[in-house]
């Protein structure tokens, strides 16, 4: 009787558990920008949400990568890589070599692959293995990245209506179900922007929060409807919190420290600020702001090591790093909104902000999931951003490309049956493959 070799029947294993142990379901994944981990903790009046938790896992909060800003993070939570590696190192970036601006919005050079080929996002990696993905106002879908683009993309526009996350949460579950996507994802702004126009704690943020809260009852009973509970899997998260800020007494004006017409060229006003001051005054201007009050003045190699930040290409020579709840700008005149009138703030002046050193708890983000492969009525401890992706590649049946997550800390929120259902097959394969 014909017995295989060894080789030869690790062979047959290796092909046949790589199709059942990476078996797959549909992936439906919503990003929320700016919500922080305590915009649900009133569940009781957000039965959207509560179904959602009673029916899957909460963690406590998700920690974003430094700074805690919205384009860095959305890199990290799709490619498990810290902001140093991806490269997506801020909303404002600029290249020293060709010059180029990266601008938050729709700046035609913000789409230039330079920007986002610092590692492969997973809605590449899915088109590159023949999978399909649908995309709806999530930023970076419309551009070409290692010379793929996802199956469908409805382009980001500033702030999408509640109409806009209706109709994308119906066309996703239609796709995914008729077998037309196998991962959709839906990004949605509202929420960060109240935050930032009128504070976190403010009536504007939890109406808006409410008025998402109806979407996700929505998005529940489909589900019921179109028959998916036991094949869509649903990941929902955000990218950052939001903290409050005050106007005047807590601005820090560059203009007071230093000469301004010393610095070639300033990104971005805010928490995180990235400075190339001219050659020859780089060590003056270093003296000058190391000496303000209420922020931090790093040179590039001296960025502390846990922001996992200092290595990217685009860092500036000089990061300003503002105290929780300061705001670092060239001056109060220069501000976009500033009006020079006699009122106590600008009109326009934003009372939120994000950005800060990613450990502060106000930037906590939030991380919920629900469907066939996770757990029920589960709260379990914090994740951090660049964890999300080893889930999300598990739920889709994919092998993970290398990341800086870590899976011991999500691995607790699945339920299991794909590692059971996987030793199962491999007993049953050895048998069937010794017998021959």
């Amino acid at each position: 009787m014909f017995r295989p070799t060894l080789t030869w029947a690790t062979a047959i294993l290796t092909l046949l558990l790589s199709v059942n142990c990476l078996a797959s379901r549909k992936l439906l994944v919503f990003l929320i920008d700016g919500f922080r981990y305590d915009y649900m903790d009133d569940l009781q009046n957000l039965p959207g949400f509560k179904e959602i938790v009673d029916n899957g896992v909460k963690v406590d909060y998700l920690t974003p990568d430094f700074p805690s800003l919205s384009y860095p993070n959305y890199y990290s939570l799709m490619t498990g890589r810290y902001c140093e590696v991806h490269q997506m190192t801020g909303n404002y970036m600029w290249d020293q070599g060709s010059l180029k601006e990266f601008i938050i919005g729709t700046n035609q050079d913000s789409r230039l692959p330079m920007w986002w080929e610092g590692s492969e996002p997973i809605w590449v990696t899915m088109q590159k293995l023949g999978k399909k993905v649908f995309m709806y106002y999530w930023p970076g879908c419309e551009v070409k990245i290692l010379g793929v683009r996802s199956s469908y993309c409805e382009e980001y526009v500033y702030n999408p209506t509640e109409k806009n996350l209706s109709d994308s949460i119906d066309n996703a579950l239609n796709a995914l179900r008729s077998g037309k996507a196998d991962m959709a994802a839906v990004y949605y702004e509202k929420i960060d922007v109240e935050g930032h126009h009128h504070g976190p704690m403010s009536s504007q943020v939890k109406t808006a929060v409410q008025r998402l809260d109806v979407a996700f009852q929505a998005l529940n009973q489909k589900i019921k409807e179109k028959n998916l509970r036991d094949e869509l899997n649903v990941i929902m998260f955000s990218d950052h919190g939001m903290t409050d800020l005050e106007w005047m007494e807590k601005v820090i004006e560059l203009d007071r420290t230093i000469n301004m017409s010393d610095i070639v060229k300033m990104m971005d006003r805010g928490p995180v600020v990235s400075l190339w001051p001219k050659k020859a005054k780089y060590e003056e201007v270093y003296r000058a702001l190391s000496s303000v009050r209420n922020m931090n003045v790093y040179r590039k190699n001296e960025i502390p090591d846990r922001f996992h930040y200092k290595g990217g290409k685009f860092v500036s020579s000089l990061t300003l790093v503002a105290d929780p709840g300061w705001f670092i700008t060239e001056s109060k005149s220069k501000l976009p909104f500033w009006q020079n009138n006699s009122s106590p703030e600008p009109e326009g002046w934003q009372h939120g902000w994000h950005g800060y050193d990613n450990e502060f708890v106000d930037m906590r983000g939030f991380f919920l999931a629900q469907g066939p492969d996770f757990k029920k009525n589960v709260r379990a401890a914090p994740i951090r951003a660049v964890d999300v992706y080893n889930l999300m590649c598990k739920t889709l049946g994919i092998r993970p490309l290398p990341n800086n997550g870590s899976w011991s800390r999500v691995e607790y929120l699945l339920n299991g049956s794909v590692s059971l259902a996987c030793s199962i097959w491999t007993f049953i394969l050895l048998v069937l493959v010794w017998s021959l």
